[in-house]
């Protein structure tokens, strides 16, 4: 069956989205939604695209991918320390089949109701698969979580366990054997590539502790030059204290740093904050129901002209001779 560019978002995405959540003055199905922030806050707005062939592999479960695409756009809120509260999809599609959106459908909007996420518009084009999602969130003017608040002193900070998304791919690439692992870290290292888990409650936690945070999207050693740089800083990081699954610690040492230090697509949180609130950290992803990891500490630059860097080290102090580089949307392997 062959449906209709209107047909499509009405039979596949508007109902269900009428059913859902409803946040915005006027949502889905007019040329522009309206939205208004609440009283004494601001709007957070991200948008991430998701490429077929970059981002996923064409063979990913419809479903999984619904799930991820609004994941990925979620995480983004959470370092921020936003609350969701609307988001807009676009779709590329080759052509619509019913049953790919449908499940693609109910992933995406599974999460969106865990959130309390409303759609409230979009725009659908024949191409090549790509999925592009633009949301929205709820911060107090003076509470957002920015990458330039890092100070000299602060401990930095991780959540979860690093790693195992880039793990999960190397599976599905054949660069490890699969009886390396059990069946539950089989379905862990599967899972933490399709189906991240954005740190919401996380987020919202930390609004009155950290000084900065982002999410690990694509690697730990390129996300967090992000803060450095933005904030004027260099840091100190253990790499034995960082921290890893089961499955990744099976690994070669090699393949363990370059999976946690430069993997991506891990979605956990990194932050600082002084070592004042270690408590109050562990306290919050308490809270979270996540585990929080101190991993470093955040360095003065000896000279204005300094370019912002990490030094690497074990849990001995032992200087590490390390270069990883985070995952570049725009390098040709």
């Amino acid at each position: 069956m062959s449906l209709s560019e209107f047909a499509l978002i009405e039979r596949i995405f508007a109902q269900r989205a009428r059913r859902g959540p409803r946040k915005a003055a006027l949502g889905i199905g007019d040329d522009c939604a309206l939205i208004a922030p609440e009283p004494g806050e601001l709007l957070a707005v991200s948008t991430d695209m998701l490429v077929e062939g970059r981002h996923f592999l064409p063979t990913v479960d419809p479903h999984a991918l619904g799930h991820k695409t609004l994941a990925v756009n979620l995480s983004d809120l959470a370092a921020m320390g936003a609350k969701p509260r609307a988001f807009t999809l676009s779709l590329a599609l080759e052509s619509p089949n019913e049953a790919w959106l449908d499940a693609f459908a109910e992933g995406l909007f599974a999460l969106a109701e865990r959130f309390d996420c409303e759609l409230i518009g979009g725009d659908t084009t024949r191409g090549p698969l790509n999925l592009c999602v633009t949301i929205f969130g709820d911060v107090p003017a003076n509470a957002a979580l920015r990458r330039d608040g890092a100070r000299d002193g602060d401990d930095v900070w991780v959540s979860g366990t690093l790693g195992d998304a880039r793990a999960g791919l190397g599976l599905l690439r054949g660069e490890w054997p699969p009886n390396l692992f059990d069946e539950r870290e089989l379905v862990s290292l599967k899972g933490a590539l399709e189906r991240p888990e954005p740190r919401i409650a996380l987020g919202l936690a930390l609004r009155a502790i950290a000084h900065s945070a982002l999410d690990v999207s694509d690697g730990l050693a390129g996300d967090l030059r992000h803060i450095l740089e933005r904030s004027r800083v260099h840091a100190a990081i253990d790499v034995d204290a960082v921290p890893r699954s089961s499955a990744v610690r099976k690994l070669p040492l090699e393949a363990q740093r370059q999976c946690t230090l430069a993997g991506g697509d891990d979605y956990e949180l990194i932050f600082t904050a002084p070592a004042r609130a270690r408590e109050a950290i562990a306290d919050a992803g308490a809270r979270a129901n996540v585990a929080v990891t101190r991993i470093g500490t955040i360095k003065p630059l000896r000279h204005a002209t300094d370019e912002p860097a990490i030094a690497w080290h074990d849990a001995s102090q032992a200087p590490l001779l390390l270069t990883p580089h985070g995952f570049d949307h725009f390098d040709a392997n």
